[in-house]
């Protein structure tokens, strides 16, 4: 894997953060210094801030056959405290002069430097040798480390290549968190794999992104926040508009694309963004071809080598078109473990399969939609079982509507009641406004029973509404 991933030859840039760029000759020498110093470590973390020194550190972890941990800076004392003592990492490996909290105290500091020259050679672990271990947001108990092997990384950047049509001339562009599978995996290791170049903006921004591709980027990378910034603005921008109108493909994951953001973007540069889907466990699943027809709200066919089905609630195969169940997953992108947490690992998998706990339909040309998680997203209301994200799309259609998140709770009659919770663009409609608009654009029974107006919706660092905290 590694030796596919760098290109000790190549004097082409492979990562550039603001004024400091690599070439991948000059990624392969120091990552390859600090790999000899990791060399025989059982494993490490790695401070994972925006910055170039992050991707030379994983770089170096992979290089050495350290798995590595990447750590959200933002953590909070709690959680840091469960990865570090379920982790039990033997050195943090960080950035000059960054300031580590008193969490890390007890774990060896290893600052990484871009200076240092090595041409040693290292044996390449085997496929099932783990190289990261990524912590869940752990909305459901304390974060879970899901065990990555090396087979699932190469597998998955190949499929979405593939998908993608991602080549060594791509420059792909994106501000996304280093911690994350979307940023880290897909979003540094995929042009380190393609012989490509990465350009991140350590802070998004239409200014920059506008600057990047109108210069020799090529791709961009992210989530439906940064895509909604673009969609606002990009009808009184020509500039933007312009610069997206020049890209060769745009990717938008890590949470569901609103249709109206779609069409908006399209509009303005007759781009229409390509949605995936993945998650921690399995990587990427599924993804909209470059090649093929980017419908508004799918999620695309399944990745190359990828396994995609549709169980009802007793575990039944969905084979019908349109029916709403439960996605399962099996293949080479798949996760080996939880860490420490055999219990776990083994009620994910059903016969092979991993559970994702999403829930979705199948249109008849064989692409996917999400509906919503089976946990938040799907409301048992008056006998019927509604997708939260369809009725969210339908207010997003009103005017008067910014943002939303649509829920489910308790209700005598009904069993659940659907309620949105809906931050307006201006003065605030009438609930019976919304309800009624609902009502005429899906059907009555998915009308929301109940609006709460809010000035934001809680957001997790990749734009992800966090349902649970609504309410609280």
């Amino acid at each position: 894997m590694v030796s596919a991933l760098l290109s000790s030859s190549s004097n082409r840039v492979a990562l550039r953060f603001g004024d400091q760029t690599l070439t991948h000759a000059e990624l392969t020498s120091c990552a390859g210094a600090l790999a000899r110093r990791l060399a025989g470590l059982p494993r490490v973390a790695v401070w994972a801030t925006p910055t170039i020194e992050t991707c030379v550190a994983v770089v170096a972890s992979l290089l050495a056959g350290v798995p590595a941990v990447p750590l959200n800076p933002k953590v909070g004392e709690r959680e840091l405290a469960h990865i570090v003592s379920d982790s039990a990492p033997a050195a943090v490996l960080v950035a000059p002069g960054a300031e580590l909290p008193s969490g890390l105290q007890s774990v060896p500091r290893l600052d990484v430097t871009l200076g240092g020259a090595s041409a040693e050679t290292f044996a390449e672990p085997g496929d099932e040798a783990p190289a990261l271990i990524v912590y869940t947001s752990g909305t459901t108990g304390s974060p879970k480390g899901v065990v990555l092997p090396r087979r699932a990384l190469t597998s998955t950047l190949d499929a979405v290549a593939d998908a993608w049509d991602w080549t060594a001339d791509d420059v792909l562009v994106h501000a996304l968190p280093l911690f994350h599978v979307h940023g880290l995996i897909l979003g540094v290791l995929g042009p380190l794999r393609r012989g490509g170049t990465l350009v991140h903006l350590g802070k998004f921004s239409t200014a920059g992104l506008t600057e990047a591709l109108a210069g020799d980027a090529t791709m961009m990378f992210g989530v439906p926040t940064m895509y909604h910034r673009i969609a606002e603005e990009v009808g009184s921008n020509p500039a933007l508009a312009e610069a997206l109108r020049g890209a060769r493909v745009l990717v938008s994951g890590s949470a569901a694309l609103p249709v109206r953001d779609h069409e908006r973007i399209a509009a303005a540069t007759g781009q229409r963004v390509v949605e995936r889907y993945g998650m921690t466990e399995t990587l990427m699943n599924t993804s909209v071809r470059a090649d093929g027809d980017r419908k508004p709200g799918a999620v695309g066919v399944p990745l190359r080598g990828v396994e995609v089905r549709l169980v009802d609630d007793s575990g039944a195969v969905l084979d019908e078109t349109g029916a709403v169940g439960e996605i399962q997953v099996r293949g080479p992108n798949l996760f080996t473990e939880y860490l420490n947490r055999p219990d776990a690992t083994a009620e994910a998998f059903a016969d092979g399969w991993f559970r994702t706990g999403d829930v979705g339909t199948r249109d008849p040309d064989g692409h996917y939609r999400i509906v919503g998680r089976k946990a938040t997203d799907i409301i048992k209301s008056g006998g019927y079982k509604i997708g939260a994200g369809e009725i969210e799309n339908a207010l997003l259609e009103h005017p008067a509507v910014k943002e939303v998140a649509v829920t489910g709770e308790p209700d005598d009659d009904l069993g659940e009641r659907i309620v949105a919770w809906v931050v307006p663009s201006g003065p605030a409609p009438s609930e019976r406004e919304l309800a009624d608009h609902v009502a005429r654009l899906l059907t009555p029974h998915k009308r929301p029973r109940r609006v709460r107006f809010v000035e934001s919706l809680p957001r997790n660092d990749m734009g992800k509404v966090m349902k649970r905290a609504l309410g609280t």
